[in-house]
């Protein structure tokens, strides 16, 4: 169908080309020229010419001084010309000049306000040149306004009339927006060669493995061989055909087996290895996994010296903190590695190192998420005392102010005593009490006023220990805020389901790995039968190793597509910026003693 349409749109341009070579009609009026005088001579010019002409000359001289960045002047001029008394080149002119000055100063809105002129109606008259500076400025303004799919409508439409570097970043630019849409405007029906980087971009998100994803890229591939992105494949997918023709074969798993971080270790180690018999189960062609014990290596450039030459291709591991800061510090790694840890924030890595853990901050960014897309705008926080506390804290405060939220207050709990005092505060309780003091201190007699909390607080966050939160909810009740919702992140939960224990957590609603929330699980079930401390606390861990091993040959196709996400047992799970594995959870709530699911909230 593609193919069929292009010498239809070749025609099309072509007539429209000859038509804009023909003089303008007397009521479209005439475009200002390109200047050769200085923006003073210009304006100097204008001054002594009628009206008609000293519009031209001050429209000529505000583009020239926006080509020179000179923003505040630009506007000025363009001020000094009245838009109801130009023909309608002029006006849409003007209105584009306008629109990318708004968009210089970042007010998508303005400049969208700007390019919605009646006179739009006759861009179509009007030289290519001018076509393409007005539809490029819509298509930034729709991109910067939170329009993506509109965006890429504009951009599909103009770019056969570009060429060399306008038309590489034009066709990169219409990539980056329909790569980066929600699966559900991919479903769109749209004409032509928007339906085909739609549909391309629903082939890159296909889920399961880099095979099964580069097939279905293949499968558009000739279906559309005559589309523009099939002329020139986006490089991020050319690179994810490169991967997908070099299968990971070998892979060395760098754990401690003695030590602190042992336990850990075996937990992280028999979710991997169970992921791997899965595969195998499966019928797959799973990599072959050579162990290596991270409490007994001499130096981490013997070790990777050794793997190197057992032809290991990915390293998964280590675990200890001090060692994953060592290959942070590095420039370069020999072979690439998932380390199972983080250094610290902020902390640039080499090219070659992804990290993964179970990182508390990507609980805190997701209770930011999860509460603002519940209509949640103002917040409260409760964290341990602590570093810890303090590292959750900041990552909730970043997240949530990023997204508009405001926080009021935080407070670090320490003990059930303290927590009463620390909660009455939050809510101006002490307040309350004091000011019915004075007024009956005032008129000599009792006052029948139940203390009242501030009404602006629209939930807590909450970071807390199981023992902790058991205390929190009975604290919220008797300080009258029991009706406060609670965003909570996993801490609080033990994995047991026990009617019991949870019922003073009732309506608390918490962040949870889909490990602990799916008890029918094939993979956990598998695991549980054989090591039943998997059905508790521990089970997070056993679901980070199965997802190392989820990760492990899809680390250069998550770098390629960074809107990639893949589906673990520990998250919903991306790459940052940073090579950071970020983690997003479903959601719980505690009703009734017992853990109800929630349904996914994507707004």
């Amino acid at each position: 169908m593609i193919a069929c349409l292009r010498p239809l749109l070749a025609l099309c341009f072509a007539v429209l080309l000859s038509a804009c070579a023909s003089p303008p009609s007397s009521t479209l009026g005439e475009l200002p020229r390109t200047p050769q005088a200085s923006i003073e001579q210009l304006l100097l010019q204008a001054d002594e010419s009628k009206p008609e002409q000293a519009a031209l000359l001050r429209l000529a001289a505000a583009n020239l001084a926006y080509q020179q960045k000179g923003l505040a002047r630009a506007t000025s001029i363009l001020e000094q010309v009245q838009l109801n008394d130009l023909k309608p080149a002029q006006q849409i002119y003007a209105s584009t000049l306008m629109a990318e000055l708004a968009l210089a100063r970042e007010k998508p809105k303005a400049a969208l306000k700007a390019l919605s002129h009646p006179s739009m109606e006759r861009l179509g008259e009007l030289p290519i040149e001018q076509q393409l500076r007005t539809q490029l400025a819509r298509a930034i303004a729709l991109q910067a306004d939170g329009q993506p799919l509109a965006a890429a409508r504009e951009r599909v439409y103009i770019a056969p009339l570009l060429n060399g570097e306008a038309a590489q970043r034009n066709h990169d630019a219409i990539w980056e927006l329909v790569s980066g849409l929600p699966d559900a405007q991919l479903q769109t029906s749209e004409g032509s060669d928007l339906a085909g980087w739609l549909g391309l971009a629903r082939a890159a998100k296909t889920s399961g493995t880099l095979q099964q994803q580069q097939a279905a890229i293949d499968d558009w591939l000739t279906q559309n061989p005559q589309h523009p992105a099939a002329l020139q494949l986006p490089p991020a997918l050319s690179k994810l055909q490169q991967l997908s023709s070099q299968p990971l074969q070998e892979i060395a798993l760098l754990l401690p087996q003695e030590g602190p971080l042992a336990a850990v270790a075996r937990a992280l180690r028999d979710g991997f290895l169970s992921a791997h018999y899965q595969a195998q189960q499966a019928g797959q062609n799973p990599p072959n996994i050579q162990f290596y014990d991270s409490s007994r290596i001499s130096s981490l450039d013997e070790f990777y010296r050794q793997a190197q030459a057992a032809g290991v291709q990915l390293v998964i591991g280590p675990l200890e903190k001090p060692l994953v800061k060592q290959l942070s510090d590095r420039e370069q790694l020999p072979i690439t590695t998932l380390a199972l840890n983080y250094s610290e924030p902020g902390q640039e890595g080499p090219a070659q190192l992804f990290q993964f853990g179970l990182a508390a901050e990507d609980e805190a960014r997701e209770a930011a998420r999860r509460a603002w897309a519940d209509g949640m705008r103002r917040a409260v926080a409760l964290v341990p005392r602590g570093d810890w506390g303090d590292r959750v804290l900041e990552a909730f405060r970043q997240s949530w102010q990023a997204q508009g939220g405001t926080l009021i207050a935080a407070e670090h709990i320490d003990q059930p005593v303290e927590m009463a005092r620390q909660i009455a505060e939050l809510f101006q309780l002490r307040e309350s009490e004091a000011r019915t003091k004075r007024l009956k201190s005032t008129l000599g007699t009792t006052v029948a006023a139940q203390p009242a909390r501030r009404q602006d607080i629209d939930f807590i966050f909450l970071a807390a220990t199981p023992q902790q939160a058991q205390q929190i909810k009975p604290i919220l009740a008797f300080q009258y805020a029991g009706d406060v919702p609670v965003y909570a992140t996993s801490h609080l939960f033990t994995g047991n389901h026990s009617d019991a224990q949870y019922q003073d957590l009732n309506g608390i609603r918490f962040c949870e790995t889909p490990w602990l929330l799916n008890v029918n699980e094939p993979m956990r079930q598998q695991v549980e039968s054989q090591w039943p401390q998997a059905g508790g606390s521990l089970g997070r861990l056993y679901a980070m190793g199965a997802d190392a091993y989820l990760l492990a040959p899809r680390l250069g196709q998550l770098k390629a597509l960074p809107d990639t996400r893949i589906d673990g047992l520990s998250g919903s799970l991306s790459l940052n910026p940073a090579q950071r594995i970020e983690r997003q959870l479903p959601w719980a709530e505690f009703r009734g003693g017992r853990v109800e699911r929630l349904p996914d909230n994507v707004n």
